[in-house]
């Protein structure tokens, strides 16, 4: 019998479960971004939302935080290597909705 409580697949989904990770990650593609042009860019994310999932990210080592030593202080994130690399699936992921979301059934739909 095969036990999938250590997979590290599901190690891999855990990182990037929730609404807003892969949309933060996928947001970061084209360079470092403020967090208020992230917040811009992704649209009806909250500004707490937002740095507790950037904080989350961070910990997780997929993406960087570097503050600059300005008045008033600067913020920006960038991805780290494995953020990166994580943009590959992300981007399937995003192929396969394109093709498959209309047929899917939601919370709106009876």
């Amino acid at each position: 019998m095969r036990f999938f409580a250590d997979c590290q697949a599901r190690v891999a989904a855990d990182l990037i479960s929730g609404r807003w990770p892969m949309v933060v990650l996928y947001s970061l593609a084209d360079g470092p971004a403020r967090p208020g042009k992230l917040r811009e860019q992704i649209g009806g994310i909250s500004q707490k939302v937002l740095t507790e999932t950037l904080r989350r990210l961070e910990h997780n080592g997929l993406v960087e935080r570097r503050r600059y030593a300005e008045a008033p202080p600067r913020v920006e994130y960038s991805l780290t290597a494995a953020g990166t690399d994580l943009l590959v699936p992300i981007r399937a992921l995003g192929d396969w909705a394109a093709v498959y979301a209309d047929r899917l059934p939601t919370e709106n739909k009876p």
